[in-house]
């Protein structure tokens, strides 16, 4: 009752202050949150907190005049106390309904509205794109992420922070980069500076360290900001840009900094997307870059890391990506990066802009990918996922060093064993699913047997999860041969949300992800093809990731 009291004062003076007409409002900040209510039928327009004549900080927000479609939020927390100016220079109307609170609009339904993924990160509120910064430090896996914390449309670029103990339960933080004098923050790294090479560290406290862009309208440049708090607070570098280098390649497109340590060198190593492909930097101190060396055909995102072939610690080979998830295979000496094989693909569908963890400690010694999911969230506050944590490795196969795919092995401490069938005609097997059609989250797995059928498949609700077309060697119309090129077979590991498929062949060596059907009515699941044989069923609910 209290509160509701605090609430209804705060909204009578911001009342006042819209019917008079003003573009600006103040108010006494005594909450943690300030509510904004958010409507697409608006045009964007900005909107601006200054405290004690200073602006703190400034964004793009289509403000709703009237009935909201959703409402988003910003922590105002460390403002207590103070009295806060909203300036917005579109309909000054919707500032009336603006109104603040230890609770964010929605906290009631947070994590159980209609389409939020239950086995995938999603923001609370507004966009997310590309995962950035990721890494794990004392017990904790962070993932920054491209955000827009003001409306579920791509804008106002942060980064975004969520931090989990095992890779799936994520507790989402306050923004760790906002927009300042030099852009908005596009994507970039995280490193631990353990040898204080940068000198932001204090006492034994060593700085996690972000590489960023900073995109603006006239250019690109690539900027530090460090944090002495395991991420929770960041202090951005006076000396900001490290690396201006429009005028060297004469285009806007130079982002994304993928940073790491390379200990034979003794040196940081940045691989940066510059025009049409990765460059490589180094650098001693984290400040002072020197260009090496670039490699053509990559667009965005750059990762580059090595791994053991087959698991042999002897027999190693490096690994560069760009976003779309085509990758080179080659060497690498710390400055120039020299193909030997590709490029290939090893996943396809909604998976864009992915990137490795760093610092995951050696007792474990694997290589975990994170990618985008760029999956819509039609009326949702939010929109855009994160797919599943993928093990990456590389493998001998018939064509060569290939790079594999498949889900880390925490998922299976969500699942529940409800169906095992050792084998059953296409008929039998559909049987078997029906009782799970409605079902939010499963994995299914199993292994078609086409025996002298030339294509099989496996839907739901008439979507087409699975598509095996052996007579054109294509599943879901994406080229694949199997490892034994005469095989009658094909295995598939498949994981349902929600919103989003993702499907996992042999094993990894190719996968694809996409958005489910949440229209509802058909069929069910549904086995098909003459003859098919299911081996190998397996049925398994998942549970959510969200408390």
């Amino acid at each position: 009752m209290k509160q509701k009291k605090v609430l209804l004062l705060i909204a009578v003076a911001l009342m006042a202050a819209g019917n008079s007409g003003a573009e600006d409002i103040s108010v006494r900040i005594t909450g943690k949150y300030l509510n904004i209510p958010v409507s697409h039928g608006e045009e964007r327009s900005v909107m601006t907190f200054e405290v004690d004549g200073l602006k703190e900080r400034s964004f793009d927000v289509r403000l709703a005049s009237g009935e909201a479609d959703y409402w988003v939020f910003c922590d105002v927390s460390s403002l207590k106390g103070k009295t806060l100016k909203i300036v917005y220079e579109g309909d000054a109307s919707g500032l009336r309904n603006i109104y603040q609170a230890d609770r964010i609009a929605g906290q009631d339904s947070l994590y159980r509205e209609r389409y939020r993924p239950q086995l995938h990160f999603t923001t609370r509120r507004g966009w997310i794109n590309d995962p950035n910064g990721l890494i794990y430090y004392e017990g904790e896996y962070h993932l920054f992420y491209q955000h827009n914390p003001y409306e579920r449309e791509w804008g106002n670029m942060h980064w975004g922070h969520a931090v989990s103990k095992d890779l799936l339960h994520w507790e989402e933080l306050p923004d760790a980069l906002c927009p300042d004098r030099n852009g908005t923050a596009f994507s970039g790294t995280t490193v631990i500076d353990r040898n204080n090479t940068a000198g932001f560290n204090r006492g034994n406290t060593p700085a996690m360290v972000a590489a960023y862009t900073a995109d603006n309208p006239e250019k690109q440049i690539q900027c530090l900001a460090y944090s002495l708090d395991r991420g929770r607070t960041w202090t951005k570098y006076e000396g900001n840009p490290v690396i201006d280098s429009r005028d060297k390649w004469n285009s806007k497109d130079t982002r994304d900094p993928k940073v790491f340590r390379y200990e034979p060198n003794n040196e940081w190593v940045m691989a940066l997307n510059e025009r049409d492909g990765h460059s490589i930097y180094t650098s001693a101190n984290l400040k002072d870059w020197k260009y090496e060396s670039h490699t053509t055909g990559f667009w965005e995102c750059p990762d580059l890391f090595e791994l053991p072939v087959d698991g042999n610690p002897e027999n190693r080979k490096w690994v560069m990506y760009g976003a779309s998830g085509t990758y080179m295979i080659g060497t690498f000496d710390g400055r120039r990066f020299v193909p030997e094989a590709g490029k290939y693909f090893y996943a396809t569908g909604s998976i864009y802009a992915s990137q490795t963890f760093a610092d995951i400690p050696d007792s474990d010694g694997r290589r975990i990918q994170i990618g985008w999911g760029r999956i819509s969230h039609p009326g949702m506050p939010f929109n855009g996922m994160m797919l599943l944590p993928t093990e990456l490795t590389l493998r001998t196969t018939k064509d060569g060093i290939r790079l594999f795919s498949s889900p880390i092995r925490e998922i299976d401490g969500l699942q529940t064993a409800v169906l095992q069938r050792k084998t059953a005609t296409a008929e039998e097997a559909s049987g078997l699913l029906r009782p799970y059609r409605d079902a939010d989250c499963l994995r299914i797995r199993f292994t078609l047997k086409l025996s002298h059928a030339t294509d099989a498949g496996f839907s739901l609700d008439g979507q087409q999860l699975l598509r095996y077309d052996m007579n054109s060697n294509q599943v879901n119309g994406v080229f694949y041969s199997p490892e034994d090129m005469t095989s009658m077979e094909i295995s598939a590991d498949i994981i349902l949300d929600r919103t989003s498929v993702e499907v996992f062949i042999d094993g990894g060596a190719y996968s694809l992800s996409f958005a489910r059907k949440t229209d509802g009515g058909g069929e069910g699941f549904r086995f098909g093809g003459n003859g098919v044989v299911i081996a190998d069923l397996e049925v398994y609910t998942l549970a959510s990731i969200w408390k």
